[in-house]
């Protein structure tokens, strides 16, 4: 069951691999997130020091969450992978030059999971192709529903 999704994801880069991870959070942030209060736009997947980092993805508090804790809306969050699977992305994003971007946040046996993708960036023409054939679809099906 999808919770966020980051749309601008497959328009700004060529997805490849997709891996699935875990995430820490704190208690108000569980809540939040299974409120729909989070968004992974602007968030992006870092490795440090053999680590996965999730920054900038942004949750809001909701308005009962607890008065003895200071919500960070967008504070850096670990990843929790196999160690074996952090050694394999590390070699992929070090020596082809790709990104981690966050793609999907969903729950899966009662825990929040992140799905992300290796990704290479777009160039401009890309994207110009990209919307290029999603507009011809779009007319190839009013087409087909209107015919003549």
């Amino acid at each position: 069951m999808s919770i966020a999704e980051n749309r601008k994801a497959s328009f700004n880069y060529f997805l490849e691999e997709r891996f699935e991870a875990g995430l820490v959070l704190e208690g108000w942030e569980v809540k939040a997130i299974r409120a729909g209060r989070a968004q992974l736009l602007d968030g992006y997947v870092l490795i440090r020091d053999g680590e996965l980092f999730l920054v900038g993805m942004h949750v809001s508090a909701l308005q009962s969450a607890s008065t003895h804790v200071r919500p960070d809306a967008s504070r850096t969050r670990k990843l929790l992978m196999h160690k074996e699977q952090i050694r394999r992305l590390i070699g992929k994003v070090e020596q082809r030059g790709y990104t981690l971007v966050p793609v999907n946040l969903h729950e899966k046996q009662g825990r929040i999971k992140l799905d992300f993708a290796l990704g290479r960036g777009k160039k401009l023409h890309d994207k110009r192709d990209t919307e290029a054939k999603r507009d011809w679809e779009r007319e190839k099906a009013r087409l087909m529903r209107h015919p003549g």
